[in-house]
């Protein structure tokens, strides 16, 4: 399906993605670039021609909402602000260290000096658009410069493809804030994430590392599908961000939304709950799933495909379900069976797994915020897990490891409505 011709926009009985965006929300970010009412009222119901810009994890109307917010002084914007802020990495000073090579996963493995100054940019670049710093905007650049001309491989063992699926989408997102901005050499950093994080991504979906289909979590397969999706929106290649909604809806791997969620229970104590793929084997890796099918679901959702709403709003489901079991609630679980290795070994979990029970990360204000205020649906376990972590950090905040830079973070600054 090219880019130019519709996708199927699934409608809630609560809200039409393409009305929304005729509502204030979407007039503003429309006027934000200079468009007008009646313009963007015409363009409503159509499928897009072309690609909004900015539209991955933010829009205008995200970006001058917490502008004005903060300015005001109103919380939560302004606490989210002030965690932003005190994050070493959103400041202007930060040196960024451009590698040729990037391993993951084998002697000589580096990959943390690129998702730390991945973080960065992103932060600096948030912190240009919402504070209007230059020297927070000048930074960013800097950092998407310095690697754009240096980086030439991204390798390693197979985490390799983890590499380039986390860092593929989160790079994606900080250029896009950057679109524009005086200086940014926007195509060489495109010919970048063509040709150093695009194959690893696509091959990884193609062939799972030549192992059995399922053999990979669903945080392998979210990940590359993320990065494919913004690389897509990023160089305004259709068949690329095409490929990460059709594999969303129909692919063979654990992230497909079907295997991500597996089995579902209806009205649980008066909820709809979905089963995790990854529920059985801990529940890190469990929240992780929601930031990066959230990512995808946003992205998506910013370019007029309503992915949160999919297949009877499953991903709210999980995402219900996994809230809940880390806010110390009993949840349902199916026994889990799939096929491992190159020749599809069975293996099965009977139980919920407790590890890492309760571990924060700042993926829920993206979900509640959607959900909650966007859809006006119940959503009560992820809202309580949103609100018992505000305000959200990003990179660098939850500790100094690679789990703590699996998400881009401050979704309280930038989703609070």
């Amino acid at each position: 399906m090219s880019r130019t011709s519709p996708h199927t926009h699934l409608q809630t009985p609560d809200v039409s993605r393409r009305g929304l965006l005729k509502t204030a929300g979407g007039l503003t970010a429309a006027l934000a670039v200079g468009a007008s009412a009646t313009a963007l009222t015409g363009a409503a119901e159509a499928a897009p021609a072309t690609f909004t810009h900015p539209g991955m994890l933010h829009n205008w109307g995200d970006i001058n909402r917490a502008k004005a917010r903060v300015a005001a002084g109103n919380d939560p914007w302004a606490s989210g602000w002030r965690r932003l802020t005190a994050n070493g990495r959103s400041h202007s000073t930060w040196t960024p260290r451009p590698q040729a090579t990037v391993l993951r996963g084998g002697t000589g493995d580096n990959y943390g000096i690129l998702y730390s100054d991945i973080a960065a940019a992103y932060q600096n670049a948030l912190r240009w658009h919402v504070g209007g710093s230059a020297a927070n905007g000048d930074c960013a650049v800097r950092i998407l410069n310095a690697w754009s001309s240096t980086l030439t491989e991204v390798t390693g063992n197979a985490e390799r493809y983890l590499a380039a699926g986390l860092s593929g989408w989160q790079f994606a997102n900080a250029a896009e804030l950057m679109r524009g901005y005086a200086g940014f050499d926007l195509n060489r950093f495109k010919t970048m994430m063509l040709n150093v994080f695009y194959p690893l991504n696509d091959g990884f979906l193609r062939k799972h590392n030549d192992a059995c289909i399922t053999n990979y979590w669903a945080n392998w397969d979210l990940c590359d599908m993320a990065s494919i999706m913004a690389i897509g929106i990023l160089c305004d290649d259709g068949a690329k961000y095409d490929q990460a909604v059709d594999y969303f809806k129909n692919g063979g791997g654990n992230g497909a939304i079907r295997r991500a969620v597996p089995f579902l229970y209806s009205n649980v104590e008066g909820h709809d709950l979905g089963q995790w793929q990854e529920s059985g084997r801990d529940q890190a890796h469990s929240v992780m799933g929601m930031g990066q099918m959230g990512a995808l679901c946003e992205m998506a959702w910013n370019q007029g495909d309503d992915l949160y709403s999919y297949d009877g709003r499953r991903f709210m489901k999980a995402a219900q379900y996994v809230a809940k079991y880390n806010l110390n609630m009993n949840v349902p679980f199916t026994t889990y069976t799939w096929g491992t290795g190159q020749n599809c070994a069975q293996r099965s979990h009977t139980v919920i797994s407790p590890s890492s029970r309760g571990e924060v990360r700042p993926v829920w204000a993206m979900l509640h915020y959607h959900y909650n205020r966007r859809l006006h649906l119940d959503d009560k376990y992820i809202a309580d897990m949103c609100f018992s972590i505000a305000p959200e950090g990003g990179g660098g905040d939850y500790g100094s490891g690679s789990s703590g830079f699996d998400q881009l973070g401050f979704g309280t600054l930038m989703y609070a409505k």
